[in-house]
C-alpha cells in the first residue's frame, strides 16, 4: 500500500507591522541614523538616554504598534549604528534636534510625537521647543523639563558635592571616563544600571554613586550584587556588545557640550513648551530630588501638560523597570492628544 503523501509544510505566518520590528538607516546631517520601526499610524519618535540605545524601548515598540501608532526608536548620534562624528562639538543639542527632524522627514512624515528618557527627554524637550512645526507633542521620562537659561552648567555642577565630584563634571574631560569604563564595559554597565534601579540601588546613607570621591571612580560606588530584576543577562549582552564595538566617546560627548548648549539656546531662555506634554518619573530617581523645582514649575513651563505621573518605588529606568505601567500611560496620553 503506497504511503500517503507527506503533508505540505504550513507556511509561517507573514509578520505584521505590529509583531515585526524592522531596522534601517536613514540620512541625517551627520551621515545616518539607525532606526527601529514597528507599526502603522501616527508617528511616535522614541529617544533614549545614557548609556543606552534603541533597545531601551523594546517594551514600548510593540505596545505602541498594537495601539495603532508608527513607533520608531532611534540610536542617538554617537550610539549603536548611527553616525559618530569625531569632533566633540558635533554632539551639541541642536545637532541632535536636527537628527530628529531628519528622521521624521526621511520617514515621509511631516510631524511626530517625540518621547524621550534621560538625555533623550532633554533632546525631546529641545526638539519640541525649537521645532514646534515638526513635533506636535512631547513626552518626558525621568528628567523634567527645565527651560534654557540660568547659570552656566559647568559652574553649577562644579559647585555640587563639596569635596566630591558630580558625575557630570567627571564626564567632561575627554578620555577620563573612557579610561574607567572601556576596560570592562559589561561590568561597568551592570553596576551603573544596578546603582540607579529601585531593587538594587545603594541603601540610604551609602556613598552616593552619582559622585566621585577624591582620586576615585564612579564604579567603586556601584553595587556588586545581582542585576536589577528588569535587566537579564541577555539584555546586558545586547547593551554591552554595542559599546564594546563603538566605544564610549560618542555617548559621553553629549555631556561635553552642555556649556555650548547653554550658549546656543540663549535665545530661548525661560521659554515654555506649549504643545501637549507628559511627564513620567520614578519615585526613587535622584533626578526628581535634584530637579524638584522644575516639576513644581510645570504650570508655567509646560502649560500643555496633560499628565504628570510619579511611579512609586521605581528607579531611573522608568520604561524598562515598569514597562506595562509606562505603556498604559503612554497609550492613554497619545489617545487624548488633539488631532
Amino acid at each position: 500500500m503506497p504511503k500517503p503523501p507527506a503533508p505540505a509544510p504550513v507556511p509561517a505566518p507573514t509578520p505584521t507591522p505590529a509583531t515585526a520590528p524592522t531596522h534601517h538607516l536613514v540620512p541625517s546631517p551627520a551621515g545616518r541614523v539607525h532606526v527601529v520601526e514597528q507599526g502603522r499610524g501616527p508617528l511616535v519618535l522614541l529617544v533614549h538616554g545614557f548609556p543606552e540605545s534603541w533597545y531601551s524601548w523594546r517594551h514600548q515598540l510593540p505596545a505602541l504598534a498594537a495601539a495603532g501608532y508608527r513607533a520608531v526608536a532611534v540610536d542617538v548620534r554617537g550610539y549603536g549604528r548611527s553616525s559618530k562624528p569625531a569632533a566633540v562639538d558635533a554632539y551639541r543639542m541642536l545637532d541632535l534636534v536636527a537628527d530628529n527632524v531628519a528622521v521624521v522627514e526621511a520617514l515621509g512624515e511631516e510631524s511626530a510625537v517625540v518621547v524621550g528618557h534621560d538625555w533623550g527627554a532633554t533632546i525631546a524637550a529641545t526638539s519640541a521647543l525649537t521645532r514646534p512645526d515638526v513635533f506636535r507633542a512631547v513626552g518626558l521620562l525621568g528628567v523634567p523639563y527645565s527651560p534654557p537659561g540660568g547659570p552656566k552648567p559647568s559652574e553649577v555642577f562644579a559647585g555640587m558635592g563639596g569635596d566630591e565630584e558630580f558625575y557630570v563634571s567627571y564626564f567632561q574631560q575627554p578620555g577620563r571616563a573612557e579610561a574607567e569604563i572601556e576596560p570592562d564595559v559589561r561590568g561597568w554597565l551592570a553596576g551603573f544600571h544596578a546603582a540607579l534601579s529601585a531593587d538594587t540601588m545603594p541603601a540610604p546613607g551609602a556613598p552616593d554613586p552619582h559622585f566621585v570621591g577624591p582620586g576615585g571612580t564612579l564604579r567603586e560606588r556601584f553595587p556588586a550584587g545581582p542585576l536589577p530584576a528588569w535587566l537579564d543577562e541577555g539584555d546586558l549582552d545586547v547593551l554591552a556588545a554595542e559599546f564594546e564595538r563603538t566605544g564610549m566617546t560618542g555617548a559621553l560627548n553629549r555631556y561635553r557640550n552642555m556649556d555650548r548648549d547653554w550658549a546656543d539656546l540663549a535665545g530661548h531662555e525661560g521659554a515654555p513648551i506649549r504643545q501637549p506634554s507628559l511627564f513620567i518619573g520614578g519615585g526613587l530617581d535622584a533626578s526628581l530630588a535634584w530637579l524638584a523645582p522644575a516639576v513644581e514649575a510645570y504650570p508655567e513651563t509646560l502649560p500643555g501638560l496633560l499628565g504628570s505621573h510619579i511611579l512609586d518605588g521605581c528607579g531611573h529606568f522608568v520604561q524598562q523597570e515598569r514597562p506595562e505601567e509606562t505603556n498604559r500611560i503612554l497609550v492613554d496620553w497619545l489617545a487624548a492628544l488633539p488631532g
